[in-house]
């Protein structure tokens, strides 16, 4: 540990809260008088200790019994009864059996049941022992015989810590897995306390690096100086530190034959040219087997059958893993420098095929030299090219740049690696590779590659800049990734909402002669966005119909955005859904996010909202997997706006507040734009247009505060809804008219298909009474060609509801019990509630949920429930009758009959009782 690195042992335990309630049950259980044993089983590092100490901590804090607490010394394991005597000298006071008695003449397993429940007869005794693996066989085998009898009124319970559980089987088993690497990371802080910031990308290697293993973590952040922690320095490689860690697992292997360690060498080192977690092959195994020298008969028995390696390797199919990742690399830490490259050797000569030496064969002598070697690296990055997959490639390029001896070479190398690590979805990993690119920015390969990583987990605006200089600097010698480059810095204006920067970085693409579809593809998103809309639609329906006959997923994804900007809704999907497939097929996987986020967006718009659901589910999974939070903001949005659809409104406010707090920092206008609209479209639902109306007004108006230039206007039909409904159209007459105004621009531009129906009904709200209807047959006459059963839902529930207002009661039932049964079929919960509410006070009977969910307003009718719920909520009189279409008269009626009926005298009373 360095002098200048505290590691400050944890004050709680992280990750452990399933494990501690587990443990607490057992000690409630022993304070009401009855026993039980539970074994903590796990490698070592895990917090087997941690939790054992914490158990006899909380117990003896309690002062609820006496406590015996023993961890075994290896030193012991021979000397019979040794463990039982540590385990007798804890004790608090004299025992009947003095201790020195056993370790001379040893004790019986039914005489220490009798012992250990004689010192709980006054008050529970909680027996704990770590390291119990370790303990001699007399001991542990009588440890265990109390343990299996202890139960009901035994009055003693026993956790036994031990890195194998078959020493006492029969015995319940908690195993103890990895942490994972929220609860890592936060260990990370805490050991981290008073050493300044950690810079990401070193938390980030350090997460990856600890596999879970909190011992391991805390050894590898000991050995790190403040400067390395904070970024300012380089990190080391490999990361010294968890010497300690692997040889206790290494030591967990010492009682296996000199064979049995030889092969599971070889298994370790076979996985070196395989993806990270992908095991390695079996036939290579008994191919490298056989060449080491062991017998047929000794290879089958440790790969195939179960005991054969003590656990240690597990076949699945035709592929082999060790049973956790820090065993193998125990393994390689154990091996001596000459074995281990002889073992590499061995394997390389097996994998080498007649021509020039394959990808695994080259990474396999890699592994075998014991210093840089220029002409071996060359041959590495030569290998590595398609068809590899990415993440091969990329450990490929790192190995070569390790072993160059140029440093501009080999700054170029890892450049590439982690460019590689990018495509494969490992931003981590891309990320650690970058760090150790120094001070040599390899041209503009690493402006590059930290620009199209800071696209998917940074703020929008330092990739656009990055990617904008990594392009003038490719220009003059690599022009796919020039090309590449500023479609990134396009997208990622397009992400803040700056119509002019997307047009400054698309205007500088670079388009071959050669490339048609490209060209069109560039010039009609210039033309819409210059406001040459009718120019930019037929070059960007030239660019949808050549990707008919595409297979390329950057193509197909360029579809997806022409069909979505031309309102060709069901082109979108269509184009999404082979986009994805052949992101599936083909990758990169890092890729898959937005492949995702796009086909969920354009099956909102044509208003599939489960399939938008599950496919935004899906990406947001996949955005998590591969390290891309500005992927996971948008998808947040996304299922905000499903939710908002179908529900419930605690899942739209959550995606909502996920969505806005990452779209925030990092300026993702778009994101933070569907996420108020979502937010305001389920207001509406509830009954709250007046919520809706303050959140979409600065969106929808012209000005700094307005919505994304893409989508803003999608939201004005919500907007023109909520204004209406809050009973302020004559406060915002003008901005009504100007939004609608816009909107009717915008329709006769679009083929999307709700868009005429929508115009229609924002008309019919802001027309004159007598004329409403008129413009509400338009609506759904639109609707009927469109199709899409949640808009046509929404006009019918505002025609019925506009009928009902102007006492048209008969009239208004058809479309409000229309509007129900359509928002059944959605699965629009909060709109079928607000729909049946109208029909209720329409005078028809209409199914009420369970009436035990209505709580203290089960005696109340359905308006007066209603009536009450909206004045819970805080809702004025006046409030309560724009929102359910009665007078302020009849609101205070009603309220009036509510009170008398729950025996309540305020707002205050009334709001309190619903909250019970």
């Amino acid at each position: 540990m360095t002098p200048s690195t505290t590691v400050h042992s944890p004050l709680r335990l992280y990750g452990r809260s399933g494990e501690l309630a587990i443990l607490e049950a057992l000690l409630g259980q022993l304070r009401a008088g009855d026993g039980g044993a539970l074994v903590l089983s796990s490698p070592p590092g895990l917090g087997r200790t941690a939790l054992l100490d914490r158990t006899a901590a909380v117990y003896r804090a309690g002062r609820d019994g006496p406590v015996l607490y023993a961890a075994a010394s290896p030193a012991e394991e021979r000397l019979p009864y040794s463990g039982l005597h540590a385990l007798l000298c804890s004790a608090p006071g004299p025992l009947p059996v003095p201790p020195d008695r056993v370790l001379r003449s040893g004790i019986s397993p039914g005489g220490l049941l009798t012992l250990l429940r004689a010192m709980g007869a006054e008050q529970p005794l909680l027996v704990c022992v770590d390291d119990a693996h370790a303990w001699d066989p007399d001991s542990r085998a009588a440890l265990g015989f109390v343990a299996r009898r202890l139960g009901a009124g035994s009055r003693v319970a026993v956790v036994i810590g031990a890195a194998d559980e078959t020493c006492f089987a029969g015995l319940p088993t908690l195993r103890l897995g990895p942490l994972d690497a929220d609860a890592t990371a936060a260990l990370l802080d805490r050991f981290t306390e008073g050493t300044g910031d950690v810079d990401p990308v070193v938390r980030s290697e350090l997460v990856r690096e600890a596999a879970g293993n909190p011992r391991l973590l805390a050894g590898l952040v000991g050995r790190l100086t403040p400067d390395q922690l904070a970024g300012r320095t380089a990190l080391p490689y490999p990361l010294p530190g968890g010497e300690s860690v692997l040889d206790a697992h290494a030591a967990q292997l010492d009682g296996l034959s000199p064979d049995t360690r030889t092969l599971l060498l070889l298994a370790a080192a076979a996985e070196e040219h395989e993806p990270e977690g992908a095991g390695t092959d079996a036939a290579l195994l008994l191919r490298a087997g056989a060449g080491a020298g062991l017998s047929a008969a000794h290879l089958d028995r440790v790969l195939f059958a179960p005991a054969g390696s003590a656990g240690a390797l597990q076949r699945s199919g035709s592929r082999v893993h060790f049973s956790h990742p820090l065993l193998r690399r125990a393994v390689l830490h154990r091996a001596p420098p000459g074995r281990r490259r002889a073992v590499h050797e061995l394997l390389s000569s097996l994998l080498a095929g007649p021509g020039a030496p394959s990808l695994p064969a080259l990474v396999q002598r890699s592994c075998a030299v014991p210093g840089p070697d220029a002409a071996l690296a060359g041959q590495l990055e030569a290998a590595a090219a398609a068809p590899h997959p990415h993440a091969e490639r990329s450990a490929a390029l790192a190995r070569a740049a390790a072993l160059s001896t140029d440093d501009a070479v080999r700054a170029a190398r890892f450049t590439a690696a982690a460019d590689q690590a990018r495509l494969a979805g490992d931003a981590g990993r891309a990320r650690a590779l970058m760090a150790r690119v120094g001070a040599h920015l390899a041209g503009g390969a690493a402006p590059y590659v930290r620009g199209m990583l800071a696209l998917r987990d940074g703020p929008a605006a330092d990739a656009r800049e990055a990617l904008l200089t990594a392009a003038s600097l490719l220009a003059p010698h690599d022009a796919r990734r020039t090309l590449d480059a500023l479609f990134g810095a396009a997208e990622a204006a397009w992400d803040m909402g700056d119509a002019i920067a997307y047009l400054d970085a698309m205007t500088r693409v670079p388009v071959p002669a050669s490339d048609r579809t490209m060209a069109q593809y560039r010039a009609g998103m210039c033309a819409v966005l210059a406001g040459r809309t009718e120019r930019g639609h037929a070059l960007l329906r030239c660019c949808l119909d050549t990707a008919e006959r595409s297979d390329s997923p950057g193509e197909l994804l360029r579809a997806g955005v022409c069909a979505l900007v031309l309102g060709e809704v069901d082109e979108a999907c269509r184009t999404g859904a082979r986009a994805l497939a052949a992101v599936r097929t083909r990758g990169p996987d890092a890729l898959l996010p937005q492949a995702l986020e796009q086909l969920a967006y354009a099956e909102l718009r044509a208003g599939q909202h489960a399939r938008a659901r599950a496919h935004a589910l899906e990406g947001l999974h996949a955005a998590r997997r591969t390290g891309q939070p500005n992927g996971a903001t948008h998808l947040h949005a996304v299922l905000a706006l499903a939710a908002s659809v179908e529900g419930p409104a605690e899942a739209c406010a959550a995606h909502a507040d996920a969505a806005l707090a990452g779209a925030g920092p990092h300026g993702l206008a778009q994101a933070a734009m569907l996420a108020t609209w979502a937010v305001a479209r389920a207001d509406l639902a509830a009954g709250r247009p007046g919520a809706a109306a303050a959140r979409l007004g600065p969106l929808v108006r012209p000005g700094p505060r307005a919505g994304h230039f893409a989508t803003r206007l999608l939201a004005v039909p919500c907007y023109v809804e909520a204004v209406v409904l809050s009973g302020r159209a004559d406060e915002g007459a003008g901005d009504l008219a100007a939004a609608v105004a816009e909107f009717a621009l915008w329709a006769d531009r679009t083929t999307d298909p709700q868009v005429p129906a929508q115009l229609a009904r924002c008309r019919a709200l802001l027309a004159p009474p007598d004329e409403a209807a008129a413009h509400y047959e338009a609506a759904l006459a639109h609707h009927d060609r469109a199709g899409g059963d949640f808009e046509r839902a929404r006009t019918q529930l505002l025609h019925g509801q506009s009928l009902r207002r102007r006492r048209r009661t008969r009239e208004a039932r058809g479309p409000l019990r229309d509007a129900l049964v359509a928002f059944e079929r959605c699965s629009a919960r909060a709109w079928a509630d607000r729909a049946g509410g109208e029909l209720r006070a329409a005078g028809e009977a209409v199914d009420v949920p369970d009436q035990g969910a209505a709580g203290p307003l089960a005696g109340l009718t359905p308006q007066q429930q209603r009536i009450a719920r909206c004045v819970a909520e805080g809702a004025t009189n006046r409030e309560v009758a724009l929102r359910l279409s009665v007078s302020p008269r009849t609101v205070d009626h009603h309220l009036r009959n509510v009170f008398a009926a729950l025996g309540v005298r305020s707002r205050t009373e009334l709001a309190r009782l619903l909250d019970r």
